[in-house]
């Protein structure tokens, strides 16, 4: 049986100035997600595409949530298969393209994972459980393109 989660999420466009729409240069992209009882997350689009790059942008957003999801599940697996991390940090990239009439898609996100494991003997498998997050991350999953990861491991000495 599955089981259903729902997300909500507010939206809400702040980049009215005075002439709202009536020119493509006439208004500002900026706009507030919110979800009850959490920050504000201030947004814009792209600075390529006249957003505000002191914002957040859909794009930083949807790698932001691809790095965070394998991340939560890689640290998942590993707590329940024997593998110690004691540090964790990605530097993701996305490649988008954009076509000629404007539109766009993603080709594929790229993960880089620096992971320190607390023991040698734990890179291994440290190593491998990166194809099992993948395959269970949510938002991965979720996608029409691939999710390619380059894990560098280490362990304390």
């Amino acid at each position: 049986m599955s089981i259903y989660h729902n997300y909500f999420i507010n939206l809400k466009w702040t980049g009215n100035q005075g002439a709202g729409t009536q020119s493509y240069r006439s208004y500002s992209r900026d706009h507030i997600v919110s979800v009850e009882g959490k920050p504000d997350l201030p947004a814009s689009s792209d600075s390529a595409f006249r957003g505000n790059p002191e914002r957040y942008n859909p794009e930083e957003m949807l790698v932001a949530s691809v790095s965070s999801c394998h991340m939560l599940w890689y640290l998942h697996l590993c707590a329940v298969n024997g593998v110690v991390v004691m540090e964790y940090f990605d530097k993701a990239t996305g490649k988008l393209k954009e076509n000629p009439d404007g539109s766009g898609q993603f080709e594929d996100i790229s993960l880089y994972p620096d992971i320190v494991v607390k023991e040698k003997g734990m890179i291994e498998k440290a190593n491998a459980l990166h194809d099992e997050a993948n395959k269970m991350c949510f938002i991965a999953n979720s996608l029409n393109f691939p999710v390619k990861h380059f894990p560098v491991i280490s362990y304390l000495e």
